[in-house]
C-alpha cells in the first residue's frame, strides 16, 4: 500500500519540537486519535493532542517541556503512565505505546509496554486508531492499519478488533461508539450495534460519572435523539434512565388513545437544542414529561390524563441526579424547576391575563427565558395550524411578560414592605401576623390590586393589621 503523508496536519509548531524531543531521547513519537480524525473531518481544530511514545511519554513530556521557550510545567500521572502541559490554549497527554490485557470485573486493564501498533489494537474505533508520525525519518506519514480513512469517508462507527472483545474489556466503550455516532451523524456497524446490545449488561461496571459524562456529550450534540434512540436499541438506556423507558408506548382504552411520551421527549430535545446550548436546559426537555408514566390515568369522562405529572417529575429529578451522581447544586434545582413549571406557559398561551403573567415571571425568575424555550420546543404537532397557533400564543405571551416586568418588575420580588417595618408599626416582636402580612402584600401585587411600589404596600398594610386586631404604634 503506497504511504500517504499529511505534513500540512502536522505544521504547528508543537509538532516540530516533540519530533526533536523524541529525536533526542532516541525514541518514536505519533500524534494519534482526535486530533487526527478531525483534521480528515475538517472540524475545528482540536484543543486536545493525544502523543504516543515507543517508549516513556513521561520523559518525552519533560523534554517537550525544556525544548520549549516558556517551559510549561509537566503534570504527572505515574498511576497511568502518562504525562500532560499546555501549550498556549492546547492541552497535550503524553503515553507510551501499550499492551492492554481486562480482567472480567474492570475497565482498568493490566498495562504492559508495546508497539504503536498494540496501542492501536486498544483503541475504540477505527477512526480513533488514525496516526500520524512525528520521526524525522517519515514526519507526517499516516498510519492506518484498520482503514480508519475508509470509515471516516462511510461514516462508519466500527472497532478495530471484534466488538464483542472491545465493548466487553471496557464497556465504556459502548457509550463512546454512540456518543461519536450522535456528534458525527454517523451510522453504527450492524456487528457493533449487535455487540453492545449482547455487552449491555457489562456497564454496570462503569462509574455514574463516566456515564453521565458521555451523556452530557450526546445531549450537547445538534441531533441528540439520534443517540438516545441508539441507547434504548441496544439496551444501555434502560440502565440508566429507566424514567425515560417508563414514557414508551401507547395504550388504547375504549377507542382512546395517548400519544408515545418516548418519542415525543426526544422531539422537544431535537427542537431545544436548535435554540440553546446550555446542557442543563436541554436536561430540563429530556426529563420534562417524566412524571407522566407515574400519573397516567384513564377515566371514561375525560380520557387519558396525567394531573400533577410536573410536580411529580420535579420531585423525581432529585433522585435521578442522586443515583447517577450528578450535582445536588444549582443546575439540578434549574432542572427541577423548569420541570414543574413546564406546563405553565402552554396553559397561560390560551389566556393571557396579566395576574398569571405576573405569577410566572414570579415563579420563574431570571429563568423566564429558559422556560419560555423550553415550552416552545414542547410543540411537536404535526398539523401546520395547530403548530402556527401556538407558536402565536407564545409571541403574545412572550410581548406580555415584557410589559408586565417592566411595569410591575416581580422578577426576583422583593416586597417593598419589610418584616421589620412591619413591627416598627405595630411595636410588634417576631410572630406570625407578621408573614401573614407579607404573604398578604405579595399576593396583592401579583393579583394586581395594588401596585409594587411602597405607599400602595404601606396602606395596604395599614388595612391588613387593622383586621388582623393589631393597632399601630
Amino acid at each position: 500500500m503506497q504511504k500517504q503523508f499529511f505534513k500540512e496536519a502536522i505544521s504547528s509548531e508543537i509538532f516540530s519540537v516533540i519530533s526533536k524531543a523524541s529525536s533526542e531521547l532516541e525514541i518514536d513519537s505519533y500524534v494519534i486519535g482526535g486530533f487526527v480524525r478531525d483534521f480528515f473531518l475538517k472540524r475545528a481544530n482540536s484543543k486536545d493532542i493525544d502523543i504516543v511514545a515507543v517508549g516513556s511519554g513521561i520523559e518525552l513530556a519533560k523534554k517537550v517541556s525544556k525544548l520549549l521557550p516558556n517551559k510549561p510545567k509537566v503534570q504527572v500521572f505515574k498511576t497511568y503512565g502518562t504525562a500532560m502541559l499546555r501549550f498556549k490554549d492546547i492541552e497535550i497527554e503524553f503515553v507510551g505505546a501499550r499492551k492492554e490485557s481486562y480482567s472480567e470485573e474492570s475497565r482498568n486493564p493490566e498495562v504492559t509496554e508495546g508497539t504503536l501498533q498494540d496501542d492501536q489494537n486498544r483503541r475504540d474505533l477505527t477512526i480513533n486508531a488514525l496516526a500520524l508520525s512525528l520521526n524525522e525519518a517519515n514526519f507526517g506519514e499516516l498510519l492506518d492499519p484498520f482503514n480508519g480513512i475508509k470509515d471516516l469517508e462511510n461514516k462508519v462507527i466500527k472497532t478495530p478488533l471484534n466488538p464483542d472483545i472491545t465493548y466487553s474489556d471496557d464497556p465504556l466503550r459502548m457509550m463512546r461508539a454512540i456518543r461519536f455516532t450522535t456528534q458525527l451523524n454517523f451510522n453504527i456497524d450492524a456487528d457493533s450495534l449487535h455487540a453492545i446490545s449482547k455487552n449491555a449488561y457489562r456497564l454496570k461496571i462503569i462509574t455514574k460519572e463516566r456515564i453521565v459524562d458521555e451523556l452530557n456529550k450526546i445531549l450537547s450534540s445538534a441531533k441528540p435523539s439520534i443517540g438516545f434512540l441508539l441507547l434504548e436499541k441496544s439496551g444501555l438506556l434502560p440502565q440508566i434512565l429507566p424514567e425515560l423507558i417508563a414514557l414508551k408506548g401507547v395504550e388504547e382504552v375504549e377507542g382512546q388513545k395517548h400519544k408515545d411520551n418516548f418519542y415525543h421527549t426526544l422531539e422537544v430535545v431535537d427542537n431545544i437544542s436548535k435554540n440553546t446550548d446550555d446542557v442543563w436546559l436541554r436536561w430540563a426537555a429530556l426529563l420534562h414529561d417524566i412524571g407522566k408514566a407515574p400519573t397516567k390515568k384513564f377515566s371514561k369522562k375525560v380520557g387519558w390524563t396525567f394531573h400533577a405529572h410536573e410536580f411529580v417529575g420535579s420531585k423525581m429529578v432529585y433522585k435521578l441526579f442522586k443515583r447517577l451522581k450528578m450535582p445536588l447544586n444549582n443546575k439540578m434545582k434549574f432542572v427541577q424547576k423548569m420541570v414543574l413549571l413546564s406546563s405553565r406557559p402552554i396553559v397561560l398561551a390560551s389566556e393571557v391575563t396579566d395576574s398569571a403573567v405576573r405569577r410566572l415571571v414570579f415563579d420563574a425568575g431570571d429563568d423566564i427565558n429558559s422556560l419560555m424555550t423550553l415550552c416552545e420546543a414542547d410543540i411537536t404537532t404535526k398539523n401546520p395550524k395547530k403548530f402556527k397557533r401556538y407558536h402565536q400564543n407564545f409571541d403574545v405571551v412572550r410581548s406580555k411578560i415584557k410589559e408586565v416586568e417592566e411595569r410591575d418588575k416581580v422578577r426576583n420580588f422583593q416586597p417593598p414592605i419589610t418584616g421589620e417595618e412591619i413591627m416598627n408599626v405595630f411595636n410588634l416582636k417576631p410572630c406570625r401576623e407578621i408573614g401573614q402580612i407579607k404573604e398578604a402584600i405579595k399576593e396583592a401585587i401579583l393579583d394586581g390590586n395594588i401596585p409594587n411600589e411602597h405607599q400602595a404596600c404601606f396602606n395596604f398594610m395599614i388595612e391588613k393589621g387593622e383586621k388582623l386586631g393589631l393597632k399601630k404604634a
